[in-house]
């Protein structure tokens, strides 16, 4: 009885361990035939992956771009292939060239699944730069180099622009040569245009120049003295690039200035035609005080001159009659130098 036992309970082994194969076999093959299918589909998908060739395209001169030149169901990596050819050249590329330029930048994407042309015309993006564009590169150019914060610069030609065909891209301009005085109402001025990789060419024009700024000018007549504060002034737009000396500046109601000289009606205001307003005259008696540590001496002194806050004058002791100089601090006041 015990050994029909064993023999029933070998046999149940032996089939559990033959299903347990035939398990493990069947999972085996279901696991290469799934991997044989996904290969066998990154293949087909490698395979039908289709470039479509562009008859033409355009470029920067950054140089050319592999999606610049094709479309796909795929996302297209930004790949450069080669060197953008000159404005006004032509680069042709066949397919079998792309390839080439694609197994030394991007291997992955090379395929012989073309559609669309057997090769594309490349040519750079360009543009006509007319008078009023050249007019403001030039003008940025020179407000920023030499008119700088003296005025706002506006530049003419005086002769007709012939038109130049550029680089679809922005543009910076170098000034090669400018006369010794710079910019003036008429000059002749040689610059380049360049781009980010490239100078586009070289230009000689001649121009027309005004710089505008607003300044002091008399509204009516102004006589000697007046203080600039009351004065008929007025602040006014005027072309200022023939004013080779400095021009008056001072606020509004300045009562500190007054006039150097006469100054006719609907001239601009120069810093010579104002000085400090004069506050003790010539022939004046005022306090001079001397200072010495805290102590302070006072006198009634004659000033021999007219004088301004902070401006030496002479003035005379009339007890001593010694003359002596010192600072004007106010109209009542002049401070003794020792």
């Amino acid at each position: 009885m015990i050994l029909l036992h064993e023999l029933c309970l070998a046999s149940q082994m032996a089939a559990n361990r033959a299903a347990l194969l035939r398990r493990s076999s069947y999972w085996r093959l279901a696991t290469a035939v799934f991997a044989f299918l996904c290969l066998c589909r990154s293949i087909h998908a490698s395979q039908s992956l289709a470039l479509q060739l562009a008859p033409a395209a355009q470029v920067t001169g950054k140089g050319v771009y592999f999606q610049q030149l094709v479309t796909s169901t795929e996302p297209m990596p930004e790949v450069r292939l080669c060197d953008a050819p000159a404005i006004g050249a032509t680069l042709e590329l066949s397919r079998g060239q792309i390839n080439d330029l694609l197994a030394a930048a991007a291997p992955s994407w090379m395929t012989t699944n073309w559609t669309g042309a057997d090769s594309v015309r490349i040519v750079r993006r360009s543009r006509t730069l007319n008078e009023a564009d050249a007019v403001a590169l030039l003008t940025a150019k020179l407000q920023q180099d030499f008119v700088k914060d003296q005025g706002e610069l506006e530049l003419d030609f005086t002769q007709p622009w012939d038109a130049p065909v550029v680089p679809d891209e922005p543009l910076s301009v170098k000034i090669l040569e400018t006369p010794t005085a710079g910019v003036s109402p008429f000059f002749i001025v040689r610059f380049q245009l360049c781009t980010a990789t490239e100078t586009v060419g070289m230009w000689e024009v001649s121009a027309r120049a005004h710089v505008w700024r607003d300044v002091w000018v008399a509204h009516s007549d102004l006589v000697r003295g007046e203080v600039a504060g009351d004065a008929d002034i007025i602040r006014d737009r005027r072309d200022v690039l023939s004013a080779h000396e400095p021009l008056a500046d001072f606020s509004p109601g300045d009562s500190t200035l007054e006039l150097a000289e006469a100054v006719p009606a609907n001239n601009m205001l120069f810093a010579r035609d104002l000085k400090l307003r004069t506050v003790i005259h010539r022939g004046q008696v005022t306090d001079a005080v001397l200072r010495d540590g805290a102590l302070s001496i006072m006198m009634k002194v004659e000033a021999l001159e007219d004088g301004a806050p902070g401006q030496i004058i002479h003035f005379r002791n009339p007890t001593s009659q010694r003359n002596l100089s010192g600072k004007v601090l106010d109209e009542n006041t002049i401070e003794v130098s020792l």
